[in-house]
């Protein structure tokens, strides 16, 4: 599995810390579930991430939130 992250220009220093914050939670995020999927196709199980919701920031970022177990 694979994932793009992409972080839209912040305005201040603070901003940009938190940006920052963010993309290294997420990435670490994305690391332990690709780790999980890994486990659970060595397991037998058959993974499939499907959209189950939609988050909008309010402005122009958003993105699909997905998972599923098949």
């Amino acid at each position: 599995m694979t994932a793009q992250i992409k972080a839209v220009e912040p305005t201040t220093s603070e901003k940009i810390d938190q940006a920052d914050q963010a993309i290294r939670m997420l990435a670490n995020d994305l690391h332990r579930l690709n780790q999980s999927v890994a486990r659970a196709v060595e397991a037998g199980v058959t993974v499939e991430l499907i959209r189950s919701s939609r988050h909008h920031n309010g402005a122009v970022s958003y993105t699909h939130l997905r998972a599923h177990e098949t």
